[in-house]
């Protein structure tokens, strides 16, 4: 997700970066390059030159060139403005309304069925909700199955009346449904086509009108572009949404949807899709993703994401484990399952400031973990928990079990015993002694 703006960006901004003489000159220089990135990103001509000449009248209006770190003042101006136009704060979903109506919106292929599941999972395991999905697409049956399997897949049920033609009906059967069975929030997904035409955009209104939802969304997908923003402006001009859905951007996306739709609709980036499985969805923070595209990492949504995985009764019993030196390799295991529920390891390792622009070109497959599960789970239960009686011919049945080589064995026994040695350093209060270790490192 935004790799190759990423680099463009910091290409341009290397030399305010540095530490030679910054003037009116090379500012300008820099800001034509930002533009130019945010350009060949998909970002609309006008929206980016309004960007840059914001920028550059900022930056000399708060006399950077003379400040002392002034490269760093206009990265921070930099991503400020960012941040601006991507919308300044989160914004939230509306679940006003007993039950609360969702309706979602898009074209066909935009991720509107899919997105519409990731949302009931979402409410149901984050806020929760005991959400209905509805499909209203009466055009396609797969769309209805497709939904039918979404919904098996969260746990969450789905309404339906195939042998209904009028959405309308559909939708407003929904909706009492909802009210006479306890589901508290209805998420209406509707018919897209390929194209904008008058037939869609009629039957979406005449939805919209009847049952009048708490909450419009447009769902579009990132990797169309420019494209996604002018059919945002079109539903936008006949729905008046509430907010906009981006999906796909795990995908290899230039971003300039992301960066340019709220200028364009003046409507809040509410949720991004970041992956196929039904938790890769994530709240839109301007800021945070703003961090992300100049390469500053996302350490605020990491953290949230390990806190969500975090099991404080779990954690007690580890750290009781690594005191005593019993921290063996079913713990390492289940430590790797809660790392694997956090998301993509493409996408966490983005998290990490500078991680992102040091593993560019690396495919960071998420089975990384495959074979060191394959090796632990060819020991025995006794290898496992005192890992020091592993001798030579251990290691060659582990290997041979595992469809690895006695090397790999080797190496992760070499991990697992350096990691050991510093969770048990930073329990004995170790942890001044422990930095100073990975300073000789370097």
């Amino acid at each position: 997700m935004f790799d190759s703006l990423s680099d463009k960006l910091d290409s341009a901004l290397h030399v305010l970066k540095g530490h030679g003489q910054i003037t009116e000159v090379n500012v300008a220089e820099t800001l034509k390059e930002v533009r130019r990135a945010l350009v060949d990103a998909d970002v609309n001509y006008k929206i980016a030159k309004e960007f840059t000449n914001t920028v550059k009248e900022k930056a000399l209006g708060q006399n950077v060139l003379t400040a002392l770190k002034p490269g760093q003042m206009m990265v921070k101006l930099v991503k400020d403005e960012l941040t601006q136009l991507m919308g300044g704060e989160a914004e939230g979903i509306n679940l006003s309304g007993n039950p609360s109506v969702i309706l979602m919106s898009g074209l066909q292929g935009s991720g509107k069925t899919t997105f519409s599941g990731k949302l009931a999972n979402y409410l149901k395991t984050k806020k929760s909700k005991n959400p209905l999905l509805v499909a209203c697409d009466v055009y396609r049956p797969a769309a209805i199955n497709q939904l039918h399997v979404v919904g098996e897949q969260i746990g969450v049920e789905v309404y339906s009346d195939e042998g209904n033609q009028d959405p309308v009906a559909i939708s407003k059967a929904a909706i009492a449904h909802a009210k006479s069975n306890g589901n508290n929030v209805v998420i209406i997904d509707t018919a897209g086509r390929l194209a904008i035409d008058e037939a869609m955009m009629t039957e979406i209104a005449n939805i919209h009108q009847a049952i009048e939802p708490q909450e419009t969304l447009f769902v579009v997908d990132s990797m169309t572009g420019q494209d996604a923003v002018n059919t945002a402006k079109a539903f936008n001009e006949r729905l008046n949404f509430d907010g906009v859905i981006l999906t796909k951007l795990d995908g290899d996306t230039r971003g300039g949807a992301a960066i340019s739709i709220k200028s364009v609709v003046n409507k809040p980036i509410k949720f991004i899709g970041t992956g196929e499985k039904m938790d890769a969805i994530d709240v839109f923070y301007p800021s945070r993703m703003a961090d992300r595209i100049l390469g500053m990492g996302d350490v605020v949504s990491l953290v949230e994401r390990a806190q969500e995985q975090y099991d404080e009764e779990e954690a007690r019993k580890l750290q009781k484990k690594i005191a005593k030196n019993e921290f063996g390799f079913d713990d390492f295991l289940n430590q790797l399952q809660q790392i694997k529920k956090m998301g993509s390891m493409k996408d966490l390792m983005g998290m990490i400031p500078g991680a992102g622009k040091m593993l560019k070109d690396v495919d960071i497959d998420d089975d990384a973990f495959k074979h060191i599960e394959a090796i632990i789970h060819s020991m025995t239960p006794a290898e496992r928990s005192k890992p020091s009686m592993i001798n030579a011919s251990r290691k060659k049945r582990i290997g041979k079990g595992s469809g690895t080589s006695v090397q790999q064995v080797n190496q992760l026994l070499k991990q697992f015993n350096q990691m050991s040695k510093m969770m048990k350093m930073m329990q004995g209060g170790g942890g001044r002694k422990m930095m100073q270790m990975m300073k000789n490192m370097r």
